[in-house]
């Protein structure tokens, strides 16, 4: 799947969102692992992941050359700001609907403007795909993200109380949420 928009920031700066490419892959793990160390909101800690820039080459030509799932970065003044994505739940007739979304974002890039877009660019690209459901998870803690996720009309169906395990032994709840596309 293919996308690009060029967007303007708070700031005034411009922010070129696009497909991650496979000349992206070391660039992409960078942020990776950057924003993954600035927050607890993330799926996983820095360097629990297996990526190579190999792998991760990979991954982005896979998703460019998709129909049904998207890797975009956003790119201000030639640095890799944040990235978004949606893939497919599964690939059995009864989850072909539904995609998942996910976004990170460099906290030096954070309350610009590149969040929203981000979230804005994988819906319409959820839309062109053909899916009816875009879902994610988020900590509850994280009120930015909920109110922007709720702005852009998606609704909490449920909640896991215990869906994050911190290093320290506590607990994050995670937010389950879906946007209606269609």
């Amino acid at each position: 799947m293919k996308y690009r928009k060029t967007i303007r920031l708070k700031d005034g700066r411009s922010c070129c969102l696009r497909n991650a490419t496979e000349e992206d892959a070391q660039a992409m793990l960078d942020v990776f692992n950057l924003t993954h160390m600035q927050t607890d909101f993330l799926l996983t800690y820095p360097g629990e992941g297996d990526m190579t820039a190999d792998s991760e080459a990979a991954f982005l030509r896979d998703a460019t050359a998709s129909d049904n799932a998207i890797e975009i970065l956003a790119d201000v003044d030639g640095v890799v700001a944040g990235s978004a994505g949606i893939e497919p739940v599964g690939s059995k007739h009864k989850l072909r609907h539904r995609a998942e979304f996910g976004i990170s974002i460099d906290e030096r890039f954070w309350h610009l403007g590149i969040g929203r877009a981000l979230t804005k660019a994988c819906v319409e690209c959820a839309r062109t795909a053909g899916y009816s459901q875009l879902e994610l998870d988020v900590v509850a803690s994280n009120e930015h993200a909920i109110a922007l996720y709720q702005d852009e009309g998606f609704v909490e169906y449920g909640r896991n109380p215990r869906g994050f395990r911190l290093r320290s032994g506590a607990y994050q709840e995670l937010v389950l949420m879906r946007l209606e596309l269609g």
